[in-house]
């Protein structure tokens, strides 16, 4: 009889790699220096954290952590397609319902392991995204160690000698530094939201792509159990033929052709919130639509040539003069112009 791992012997795209194509290699994969072994595992979780700017290393410490995430996952596909491969060696021996049963049973759980292995292409996403919003903490620290580097100094002069020109120059570099720093923040705190909502995006999808695909292969893999007849027999008496033969391989083409058409839109599980969620969640909508600032652009009207008047045609406007000069000028009785300073008039007895 023929036994094969793989599912499909051509290997063509899906429907929802179609819709989504599939992404890159995963860069876990590739460029290993302690090769498939534990150890690099290790040395990362050991040493995740303990390098890089202040502000990136509790984020470097999470991108260390997930690239063991994903070798982990990687190490599980590699063995799941062993163990498919090792079932389906077993069965061979075995009766024909039971070794029919285990060889297909062993093409699903070859393909689970294919499906984690493009699982883990998919999470990479995830990681490299997340990965650049510590690439971006990276870049602002210095901003922010050089305004505290001015500000100690400024503090130190103003203890030594507070008299210094230098404190002078050192608080306009202070200026300048507080605006670049200020930019820098503002455009961490964008980012990081923009990228934080991409980068659960890649992992949502991907982690309801392969549960929904893994649930229809436990579901056909049950069907192949049905065919297995274990109703007891006595000692000396033969079990009937098995001619589950076809039945078997229409179960896989099935399960293949619900794999191939799978897409999102057909996903079987919807999450549903309650009322008391949609509230409150339309509620937060519209205050964040309420936050977006008002338009100020048409609330002053520009005024038209024959709207202006000059100022000392107003019924309202006073002139008043000393000493042949103009030092005021009211509207309303309250004073409208800048009064000069006088000094005080000494009398010598």
């Amino acid at each position: 009889m023929h036994r094969t791992y793989s599912m499909r012997q051509s290997r063509l795209p899906t429907a929802s790699q179609i819709e989504n194509p599939p992404p890159p290699l995963s860069s876990t994969k590739t460029n290993r220096i302690f090769g498939k072994g534990g150890f690099g595992h290790a040395l990362r979780k050991n040493t995740a954290g303990a390098f890089g700017p202040d502000l990136a290393r509790k984020l470097s410490q999470l991108v260390k952590m997930e690239k063991n995430v994903m070798r982990s996952m990687e190490m599980v596909s590699r063995e799941r397609m062993e163990t498919a491969q090792q079932l389906s060696i077993w069965g061979e021996g075995c009766d024909e319902d039971v070794s029919d049963v285990t060889d297909k049973l062993g093409v699903l759980l070859y393909e689970i392991g294919e499906l984690e292995d493009l699982f883990v292409d998919r999470y990479d996403q995830y990681r490299v995204t997340i990965k650049s919003i510590r690439n971006i903490e990276a870049s602002v620290q210095p901003s922010r160690d050089r305004k505290q580097k001015i500000t100690d100094e400024i503090a130190k002069l103003k203890y030594k000698d507070p008299n210094s020109p230098r404190i002078v120059v050192l608080e306009q570099e202070l200026v300048r530094a507080e605006a670049e720093s200020l930019v820098a923040e503002a455009q961490l705190s964008n980012i990081t939201r923009e990228k934080l909502k991409a980068a659960f995006q890649y992992q949502f999808d991907a982690l309801r792509e392969h549960c929904e695909k893994v649930a229809l292969i436990a579901g056909y893999g049950k069907h192949l159990l049905d065919l297995v007849d274990d109703t007891p027999v006595t000692p000396g008496e033969t079990r009937h033929a098995y001619d589950g033969y076809d039945a078997s391989k229409a179960i896989i083409q099935d399960c293949e052709e619900a794999l191939a058409n799978w897409v999102t839109s057909k996903a079987s599980v919807k999450p549903a919130l309650s009322q008391r969620s949609r509230t409150l969640s339309q509620r937060h909508r519209e205050t964040l639509k309420g936050r977006e600032g008002v338009d100020l652009s048409g609330q002053d009207q520009p005024l038209g040539r024959d709207s202006w008047v000059p100022a000392d045609q107003h019924a309202s406007y006073q002139h008043e003069v000393e000493d042949g000069e103009e030092v005021a000028s009211t509207v309303d009785g309250e004073s409208r112009g800048r009064e000069e300073e006088r000094e005080p008039v000494t009398v010598s007895v």
